[in-house]
């Protein structure tokens, strides 16, 4: 089995339905979610002192709850493969940028491979820039950063609803109260394929300067991100270059 930890109760998995839906063989997988963002889940796991992993984290929260996922004995090990999508929330006020930058580090150093521990995904700054796009393809998508200051409150959910061509998650997620149909079905397929090209090629711009799919994948790992970001954004210029970790994933994930 394959156990997807997200962050957010409605969003990540309703996009992951979709995914699910047009790629995973049906009864492989496992999804829950958090419902707290990464510096919180950073804490409970240095409460643990080396005791613990997101297993028995989940386990303890969904404890006695009916849509547990999780047995008592649960383990990480009982799952082939882990993966964790969280937001880097460039707007959290709680903690400095240097606390966030050093948990972010750490967690994607501890969270580095999907068949240990797990391996983490980050949104820049958050999930919804999965729909920070015009009409796809979107030839200048490598060129979009949002500053910490517009992040703030809801500043980036309202730059995505005022920017983007595409009104809601339509274009890439299925309304599963009724069959989707061949149409939508290859609209969708198609609208993934162009939103996992450009978000590739940036990372690959973001890590190694260069404007195509890059041939080794390693070279836009999340942790090759992240330095990218520090160096060339989140430090000299207090922005982020926007970037989708599902498209990331998708690449990442399949054979292409």
């Amino acid at each position: 089995m394959i156990l997807f930890v997200f962050e957010g109760k409605r969003r990540e998995p309703d996009i992951f339905r979709t995914l699910e839906y047009l790629f995973f063989p049906k009864g492989q997988t496992i999804v829950c979610s958090f419902e707290n963002n990464i510096y919180e889940l950073y804490r409970q796991l240095k409460a643990l002192d080396g005791g613990g992993d997101i297993v028995s984290i989940l386990r303890e929260k969904y404890r006695d709850k009916p849509e547990s996922p999780f047995g008592p004995d649960t383990k990480s090990s009982d799952f082939s493969e882990i993966f964790l999508f969280f937001d880097y929330d460039f707007q959290n006020r709680n903690l400095t940028m240097e606390q966030m930058n050093r948990q972010i580090s750490e967690m994607l150093e501890l969270f580095n491979d999907e068949t240990d521990n797990g391996q983490l995904y980050i949104n820049y700054p958050m999930i919804e820039a999965i729909r920070y796009t015009k009409e796809l393809p979107d030839s200048h998508f490598s060129e979009y950063c949002v500053s910490r200051t517009d992040c703030h409150d809801k500043g980036f959910k309202d730059l995505v609803q005022s920017f983007s061509t595409y009104g809601s998650l339509d274009f890439i997620v299925f309304d599963f109260r009724k069959s989707p149909s061949e149409k939508k079905i290859s609209t969708v397929k198609q609208n993934w394929a162009l939103l996992e090209r450009q978000n590739v090629v940036k990372a690959n711009k973001i890590c190694n300067g260069e404007l195509e799919i890059p041939t080794d994948k390693s070279t836009i790992s999340q942790q090759r991100i992240f330095e990218s970001q520090l160096s060339q954004f989140i430090i000299p210029k207090d922005e982020v270059a926007i970037l989708s970790a599902f498209p990331l994933f998708n690449f990442n994930y399949f054979k292409h």
